[in-house]
């Protein structure tokens, strides 16, 4: 049987990046102070117009770091962070870390349930969110452990004349909160560091678990996975090693998300643990993102497929210069061989001397942990592993590697590798596996080849996912929403053709008997999902069936579902074609 797993691939032979790194084995706020200490007025992140230093950056982080210990936050306490990319989630974030707390990053439009299930499954002592999210914070308080909750606005990190525009367009749109609400506000929260009269800062090893993020894993059953100091300071370096054009002061454009590894782990820490400049992009939208890449001359972008779509369609783009573009990174899903091409065109019609790579990883390894060469690609290729990572492709399920060429389910090993999922043990073994080579190895679920050069192709997904806009939702955890209805039987929820996201979800759903399938029931089931489903997994489409197909052990024939859908798309595609042509003669 021959060996998949490439100990020294073609690229390190050439020189172009190394085999293996010398890993910092501080903490992440010592990563970052050590790059504060080194370039005190390089600017550390823009926002909104207005710059932050890494000297100020610092600084605020250990005033943070000193509240949080004021209002006895401890060594091992689980913080909730429900913030866009904002400067208090950046304090917020790298305060924690400095005196030892864990940061659990959830996403700020999560519905309310979720939100519950989060601060509970973490055992949150303390959350951290915006002003206009309050209500669903307030709402479910009562049912976790949380004694403290603080209230951030983005008006605080606003230049003056940014605030006055601010606060007659958005600002206004914010419900008031009411002044005798139990909350601490962002301002009195951050004076608190004055009664701190103790070492707040904790110590720290590199293998301690830091943040927590969430993921459905190959199960699909949303869990939260611990990852350390040593995960994401290995991943910074890592990047930085297969971008060597990379320099610091160095402009990122920050519109991930930071509650999703590819915007935390790429986007912020390791432009910050680097000595780069992070672009803050709070919400995000196609428009901002390309306004924003020629204002600040970005150097480095990431996104979905979907957002390069997007751009490839905006006019503001036309006669847009991008030289300044080192590199264009795409991830959170397949990145299709027609879109590479349209957007490399566009990247070279617009003076831009790079072409878009394609990175692969999942968040039990922080995100990335493979990457398309910067001077090598293969058609089809996710590209090759990051230093010190190792991909081998297996039988599914086995430690058996295939021969080049062959189907199999992709495993990883490396410093990246996630310490475990939170409370599931049992789902912690299952896919993180120690084999004869010493290494301990990521079961991902997913399909792929990899070739005689070490260069990864993937294949699908072999756990049923959906993926829209880079997000991954898993249809159990739907299926068990949508029938908790009490008018509902039965459910089935599938992925189908999305123009813009790549995917959106269609929810099947069987009545119970005697409830009409009418446009009613359609809009009561709807804004039941809108309570407790977050906006980007919402279902599209709800189609009403009197029977489920099913399979001959009983389960639910989701693939017969998504056959029959793809065919009347498919009928409907045809039908409006030859029509269009009956009325052109």
């Amino acid at each position: 049987m021959e060996n998949t797993q490439v100990k020294t691939p073609w690229y390190s032979q050439m020189g172009e990046v190394p085999e293996h790194l010398d890993y910092f084995q501080g903490s992440m706020y010592e990563a970052v102070e050590a790059v504060a200490k080194k370039y005190p007025n390089y600017i550390a992140f823009d926002f909104m117009g207005k710059s932050t230093t890494y000297r100020t950056l610092v600084e605020k982080i250990n005033d943070c770091a000193k509240s949080l210990r004021t209002i006895g936050v401890r060594k091992g306490d689980r913080v909730t962070i429900a913030m866009p990319n904002c400067p208090q989630a950046i304090y917020m974030f790298y305060a924690c870390n400095l005196v030892g707390a864990i940061a659990n990053m959830i996403h700020p439009l999560s519905a309310e349930k979720e939100i519950e299930f989060y601060l509970n499954e973490s055992e949150s002592v303390t959350a951290i969110t915006l002003d206009q999210f309050y209500n669903k914070f307030e709402n479910i308080r009562a049912n976790t452990k949380v004694v403290n909750i603080i209230i951030a606005s983005v008006k605080d990190e606003l230049s003056k004349p940014i605030m006055a525009g601010y606060m007659l367009t958005e600002g206004r749109k914010i419900k008031k909160i009411p002044s005798d609400a139990p909350v601490i506000r962002w301002k009195e929260f951050m004076n608190l560091g004055k009664f701190c009269f103790y070492n707040y800062k904790a110590e720290q090893k590199p293998d301690d678990t830091a943040v927590i993020l969430y993921s459905g894993g190959t199960t699909g059953t949303t869990k939260g996975i611990e990852l350390t100091n040593l995960n994401f300071n290995a991943l910074g370096q890592q990047v930085v090693a297969t971008n060597q054009m990379f320099r610091p002061g160095d402009k990122m454009l920050a519109a991930m998300p930071l509650f999703h590894g590819f915007g935390l782990g790429v986007c912020i820490h390791t432009m910050l643990s680097q000595g780069g400049r992070c672009i803050l992009v709070p919400r995000f939208t196609a428009k901002s993102y390309a306004k924003l890449i020629t204002k600040y001359r970005c150097n480095f972008i990431a996104g979905v497929p979907t957002l390069y779509e997007a751009l490839l369609r905006l006019p503001s783009m036309d006669g847009a210069d991008l030289s300044c573009l080192k590199g264009v990174f795409s991830g959170g899903d397949s990145l299709s061989i027609e879109l590479k091409k349209k957007f490399d065109k566009f990247l070279a019609d617009h003076n831009a001397a790079i072409q878009v790579r394609e990175g692969y990883g999942t968040t039990e390894t922080v995100t990335a942990c493979c990457l398309t060469p910067r001077d090598r690609y293969k058609e089809g290729s996710i590209g090759i592993p990051f230093p010190d990572t190792y991909i081998k492709v297996v039988k599914p399920g086995t430690d058996e590697e295939v021969p080049y060429g062959e189907e199999g389910e992709i495993l990883l090993a490396g410093p990246t590798v996630m310490k475990c999922y939170m409370n599931h043990p049992s789902e912690t073994a299952n896919t993180l596996r120690k084999h004869a080579d010493g290494l301990t190895w990521v079961y991902t679920g997913d399909l792929g080849v990899m070739d005689d050069e070490g260069f990864i192709y993937f294949r699908g997904r072999a756990k049923r996912m959906i993926i829209s806009s880079g997000y991954n939702i898993y249809p159990a955890q739907l299926e068990n929403i949508i029938d908790a209805h009490e008018k509902v039987q039965m459910s089935c929820v599938i992925g189908i053709p999305d123009a813009y996201r790549m995917q959106a979800v269609k929810a099947f759903v069987m009545l119970k008997p005697g409830v009409e399938p009418s446009e009613a029931t359609r809009e009561e089931l709807l804004a039941y999902c809108r309570k407790h489903i977050a906006k980007y997994a919402m279902p599209k489409e709800i189609e009403f069936r009197d029977e489920l197909p099913k399979t001959l052990v009983g389960k639910v024939a989701y693939r017969k579902l998504e056959e029959e859908d793809a065919e009347r798309r498919k009928l409907a595609a045809e039908n409006q074609k030859a029509a269009e042509e009956k009325s052109a003669k």
